[in-house]
Formats: structure tokens, sequence, C-alpha cells
């Protein structure tokens, strides 16, 4: 049975055969663009009431719904760039708040480009998740970061933030497999590793995602949890998952020199972090007195455009 969660992404063509299938019945329709081809589905999702309707086009592996079909026409070059991975990867760094501001680790951040201009990370994903390519997707994404982090030379002693999606890790210990492999094909240390919860992503298993977690740590990597103001920053949860950083949106730390609620806020994070051995990592951090009133309450790594911007290079952080 063809794969559509994990397998390669099926490319439509811009003109070719559809094949229609409706029970024991086929239909062969031709068309010669997408817009022809957009047209013949919206056509079938209007006429038939069938649950056993599924089609595709003649050099498709996999069989879909009409109504899944559409949508992978309609972003036929989304679709194409998953596929093609026409991405990059881009690295932002974050510094050490309670040792000189030294820099500490990159946060690898994919960049999406298509045709020559850059597609938003966020509406890739979404398209993905509606389309069921979302693990594929997460699985070549942790790969660019990695792969690019090697080419780079980033330093053995500097960390790696790299992002996921526990909905695509069904079975950790199988499904993480490959981006094991990866890690070890480009001398990559373990240790050099920190995979996060991406912060779009919502938790709904946290015995899958304490899975997860144990199996990335069994293999010598660390683990963080971004977006602590979503609710983990409550002492069971953070008890039961045993991060090692977690990362403070910047929702709560911009301005957060001059707002109390967010001072309280941070203030609790950092408590119940030390109680667990958490370091606690700032995100959104745009101005100096930001930057010091995290430093003054012992939040321990900074990140976010006071300290550099998300590039293609590897560049040290000069703070003026």
């Amino acid at each position: 049975m063809y794969c559509t969660d994990c397998g390669v992404p099926d490319i439509i063509e811009q003109s070719g055969t559809l094949l229609i299938q409706d029970g024991e019945k086929q239909v062969v329709a031709i068309y010669q663009t997408i817009a022809e081809l957009e047209q013949e589905i919206h056509k079938l999702i209007h006429k038939s009431t069938s649950s056993e309707l599924f089609v595709r086009t003649s050099s498709m592996r996999g069989k879909y719904s009409p109504e899944h079909f559409l949508k992978l026409v309609q972003n036929h070059e989304l679709l194409e760039l998953i596929a093609n991975q026409s991405f990059t990867t881009h690295f932002q760094p974050i510094i050490d708040l309670q040792n000189k501001d030294e820099l500490f680790a990159y946060e690898c951040l994919l960049r999406p480009q298509w045709q020559g201009k850059s597609v938003p990370p966020f509406k890739l994903f979404e398209f993905a998740r509606e389309t069921n390519l979302h693990n594929y997707l997460d699985q070549k994404a942790r790969e660019s970061s990695i792969v690019s982090a090697s080419s780079k030379h980033v330093p053995k002693e500097v960390k790696l933030f790299i992002n996921f999606l526990p909905s695509s890790i069904y079975n950790p210990e199988f499904c993480l497999q490959h981006t094991f492999t990866i890690v070890r094909e480009n001398s990559i240390l373990p240790s050099q590793l920190v995979f996060e919860v991406v912060e779009s992503e919502q938790i709904h298993d946290i015995d899958h995602l304490e899975s997860i977690f144990k199996t990335y740590k069994k293999s010598g990597m660390q683990v963080a949890l971004d977006d602590v103001g979503a609710g983990y920053a409550t002492l069971e949860v953070l008890e039961k998952l045993q991060p090692d950083f977690v990362k403070i949106d910047r929702e709560y730390v911009s301005h957060c020199d001059s707002t109390l609620e967010k001072q309280l806020f941070l203030k609790s994070v950092v408590s119940v972090a030390a109680k667990l051995n958490i370091k606690v990592l700032a995100e959104g951090i745009e101005r100096k007195e930001e930057l010091e009133f995290c430093r003054t309450i012992g939040i321990h790594y900074g990140q976010g455009y006071l300290i550099g911007k998300p590039g293609p290079d590897i560049l040290t952080p000069v703070l003026a």
C-alpha cells in the first residue's frame, strides 16, 4: 500500500490523464491544463454522491477522494515545492545571558522558496497538514537543518535547536530513525542537538510527547518545549515531560521590563524550571531593557532581533 503520510508526495502533471474510479467502474479523462483538471474535479464533486469515488492521474501512486485531490490541484505549486524540497535553512543565534552573552546555540528555521520567491513557512505547513503531507515535510525540514548545519561547519560546542511536529511522529522508535541516520551521516554530535516542539503544534497527547522526548534523549539528544505560555508552565506537566529547555514566547517578553503581569509570569516560569533543573530561554528580545530584565531574574538564554535575525550564514552576534 502506498503511504501518503510518510511517502514522497505525488506530483500533478500540467497535462495528462485523469483516472476516475467509482467502485468497479473506471473512467478516463484527458486534461490539457491544470485549470481544466480543476474544473473536472469540481464537476465530480458536484455530481457524485458515491463514497467509493477516488481519483488520480496516470502517473500517481496514491489515490484520493475528489475533495482531497482538489486541494492538491489548487496548491500544486506548494506540492511541487515539498516534493522537490525547495527550501533552505536559516540560523538565528541564541546567547547565554548568564555568561557574558556568549553564543550558545542557533535555532534552525525553514525558509521555503518557489521559483525565486519566498513562501511563508506557516502557509506551507498548513497546506501539508490539510493534505496529510506534514509527516514528510517535517522529516525533510529536520533533514535540511542537520545537513545545512553540517555544511556551515557549526562549531561542535554550539547547540542546534531544530523544530518538530509531534503529530508527524506516530511511532518514535521507528519514525525518528531517518533523523538519527542523517545525524550520523553528517557528523553532527547527538549532544549538539535540541529538538523543539514548534509553537503552532497543539499538544493533546502528553503521553505520546513524553515517549518522543524519551526516544530523543535515549539517543543522546536534548529536547525543548516552545511557547510555555500556552499552558506548559505547570509543575505537573514539566515534571512529566522533563524537557531540558523551555522557551518563553515573545508575547510574554515584549516590554517585560515595564509590565508587572509579564514580570510575574516570567518569574513563575523561572521558579518552576529551577525546581526541575530546566533551562529557560526567552524568545523575541528586541530591546535592551527586555534583555537586561530577563538576565536579572535568572533567565539563562536569549533570542531575538536585538541579538540577531535569522540568516543563511553562521554569524556570531554582536550586541550594540
